[in-house]
C-alpha cells in the first residue's frame, strides 16, 4: 500500500500545516467603523514598531487618545512617537487612516479595505502599495503595483504611504538552511519534492527508472484522493494555440 500524497496530509491539517497563530501579535485592522471614522477625526501615537513572524511588513502599535489601541501595517518613514490620526477629517500624510474618496488621483496608498469597516483588504505585505488612477462619486479606480485595476466605494479606508519593508527580498538568502528557518517561522513545508524524484509507494508519479511520470499526466474528477494529481480533470492539454 502507497503513502498518503501531499494534498492529503495537507488536508488533514497536522501542525506542519497550520498556522502558528499564537505567535501573531495579533489582528492588523483599521479602527472600529464609529461615528469618529465617518465624520470625525481621533489622533493617536505610535507606541512602538514590531516585527511579526506572521506577516512580512513591520507593525506599528498604536494608542489613540480616547484609549483605543490596534496594530496597523507601518509605513515608509513613521517612527515611535509620531502622532497620527484616523478619521474622515484627518489630513492626507504618510500614516493617517482616511476615506478613499479624500485621496487625490495619484496619490500612493496601502492596507485598502474591500468594503467600508472590514478593516483592509489590499496591499498588505511588505512594500506594496496601490495609486488612485480615477475618481467619480460613486467608485474610485485604484492601481496596484501589479497594474490590475479595481473598482471601490469612496467610503473605503486607506492608509497614507507605501508600506515598509520593500527591501526584504533584496537580501540574498545564499544557502538553503537560512530557507528552512525562514519557512519555519510560518509553519511551512520545505523543502518540497517533485512528485517524478520520489519513489513509487510515495506518489504516483514516482519511480527509480529516471525522473519521469510513466503515465499520463491527466486524471479523472472521480479518481481517489491519493491518485488526483497532475492534470485533474483537464479540459484540455498542451499549449495553447
Amino acid at each position: 500500500m502507497g503513502k498518503r500524497i501531499l494534498s492529503q496530509r495537507r488536508g488533514r491539517g497536522t501542525s506542519t500545516y497550520r498556522a502558528p497563530s499564537h505567535r501573531y501579535f495579533g489582528k492588523v485592522t483599521h479602527r472600529a467603523y464609529d461615528e469618529i471614522e465617518k465624520t470625525g477625526l481621533l489622533e493617536g501615537t505610535v507606541k512602538d514598531l514590531i516585527n511579526c513572524p506572521g506577516h512580512s511588513a513591520p507593525l506599528a502599535a498604536i494608542e489613540y487618545d480616547n484609549g483605543d489601541k490596534i496594530l496597523m501595517f507601518a509605513p515608509q518613514g513613521i517612527h515611535t512617537g509620531q502622532r497620527i490620526s484616523s478619521g474622515a477629517k484627518s489630513e492626507i500624510k504618510i500614516g493617517n487612516t482616511v476615506p478613499i474618496k479624500k485621496i487625490p488621483v495619484g496619490m500612493i496608498i496601502n492596507n485598502i479595505e474591500s468594503k467600508a469597516g472590514d478593516g483592509g483588504k489590499f496591499s498588505r505585505a511588505a512594500g506594496s502599495f496601490a495609486k488612485v488612477i480615477a475618481k467619480t462619486d460613486k467608485k474610485i479606480t485604484i492601481e496596484f503595483s501589479s497594474k490590475k485595476k479595481k473598482k471601490i466605494t469612496p467610503e473605503c479606508r486607506v492608509v497614507v504611504g507605501i508600506l515598509a519593508g520593500s527591501g526584504r527580498k533584496e537580501k540574498p538568502i545564499l544557502k538553503a538552511g537560512n530557507m528552512s528557518k525562514m519557512k519555519k517561522a510560518k509553519n511551512k513545508l520545505y523543502p518540497v519534492t517533485s512528485g517524478v524524484a520520489m519513489n513509487a509507494v510515495d506518489h504516483p508519479f514516482g519511480s527509480g527508472r529516471g525522473r519521469h511520470m510513466g503515465k499520463p499526466r491527466t486524471v479523472s474528477r472521480h479518481a481517489p484522493p491519493g491518485r488526483k494529481v497532475g492534470s485533474i480533470a483537464s479540459r484540455k492539454t498542451g499549449k495553447k494555440k
